[in-house]
């Protein structure tokens, strides 16, 4: 028997909804997100391709990249152009790496390090 679906309910967000609502106006790691959602953290990395290009096309919203930073030698991963996490960094080779974290701002807002709109990316 299907399940009866309530009209005046809205319906449940989805992964990618949940994800856009979470970063507005704060800064969040992939696995941070996964935890919140309950989704795992690949899944989180492959929506965020997607809410990149959702924010781009609304001009009141940026999205924000706090790059990722190498922990021995301060080396600051600023022109990458993927979402994940780097491997290695490319200054001393150290595996010890920060994650990215990513956000949503309001267009005005200066809460962001670098936003998906820079120039020399």
């Amino acid at each position: 028997m299907p399940a009866y679906h309530n009209p005046m309910l809205p319906p449940e967000r989805t992964p990618r909804q949940r994800i856009m609502e979470l970063l507005v106006g704060t800064r969040l790691t992939t696995h941070q997100l996964a935890q919140m959602i309950a989704i795992p953290e690949k899944q989180v990395e492959d929506h965020l391709i997607h809410v990149v290009k959702s924010i781009s096309q609304d001009k009141t919203r940026r999205f924000i990249l706090e790059p990722s930073r190498c922990q021995d030698c301060d080396f600051v991963f600023r022109d990458r152009r993927r979402l994940t996490r780097p491997s290695r960094c490319p200054n001393c080779r150290s595996e010890d790496i920060t994650a990215p974290r990513y956000g949503i701002d309001s267009v005005g807002s200066r809460l962001g390090i670098m936003d998906s709109n820079a120039s020399g990316r």
